[in-house]
């Protein structure tokens, strides 16, 4: 099916800087240098690569960041955003203990950090938002990622559906832009990476790509 007459999809895309354990955080290198390596490689589909953002590692410090990044990318009217086309925020953190790739299906209501993030805040137990309900709450990405981990799979990327996205920062920042993204009606992913001495970055520079493409693919209805 042909993309022409089609309102591209808009991608923001985030990752963190360094956190306990992880001093060079493979998301801050992957985030810093992906436009210039869609600019070189290019992209198919109806897709944009909106901004790239580096966020601190950090939870209830970080958010004004992440929501300055978040509402900066939205239309000028939302009543405007259907002719603008679809918003997604893409969001990558890493994992140092996996060998594969994670798409994250949900994020929990919970704040539970199992080290002091990098601001110092260390809570435990604690809803992310109270008027949503208990910690055991879940919200759930609208993305397509059954589709989007089989388009990867055929890329040939060792990549898997993950339930659980852990409950530090990452869990964290993937909750607020799940609601976020549920309120203005766009869409939010979060991918965990493995540490380059797993996967090499120019692997995982591809696969990144790759990804922006199969977001593409199921707004062509694919």
């Amino acid at each position: 099916m042909g993309s022409e007459g089609l309102p591209p999809i808009t991608v923001h895309v985030t990752g963190f800087k360094k956190f306990q354990g992880v001093p060079e955080n493979p998301t801050e290198t992957l985030v810093s240098n992906l436009k210039e390596f869609v600019r070189r490689r290019g992209l198919t589909g109806p897709i944009t690569l909106g901004s790239c953002t580096v966020l601190e590692a950090a939870g209830d410090g970080g958010l004004p960041m992440l929501y300055k990044m978040l509402e900066s990318s939205l239309p000028d009217s939302q009543a405007d955003s259907s002719s603008n086309g679809q918003i997604i925020w893409l969001h990558f953190g890493a994992n140092s203990g996996a060998m594969q790739f994670a798409i994250e299906r949900q994020a929990a209501n919970e704040a539970t950090f199992r080290c002091p993030d990098e601001l110092g805040w260390q809570p435990q137990q604690l809803p992310i938002f109270s008027e949503d309900g208990e910690i055991s709450i879940k919200k759930l990405t609208t993305c397509c990622i059954d589709w989007i981990t089989t388009v990867l799979k055929k890329g040939g990327f060792d990549v898997v559906i993950s339930d659980d996205a852990d409950r530090f920062v990452c869990n964290y920042l993937y909750y607020h832009s799940l609601r976020f993204a549920e309120q203005k009606g766009h869409k939010s992913l979060f991918v965990h990476v493995p540490l380059f001495s797993r996967i090499d970055e120019d692997t995982q520079m591809e696969f990144t790509a790759t990804l922006l493409e199969a977001l593409a693919t199921i707004h062509q209805g694919s």
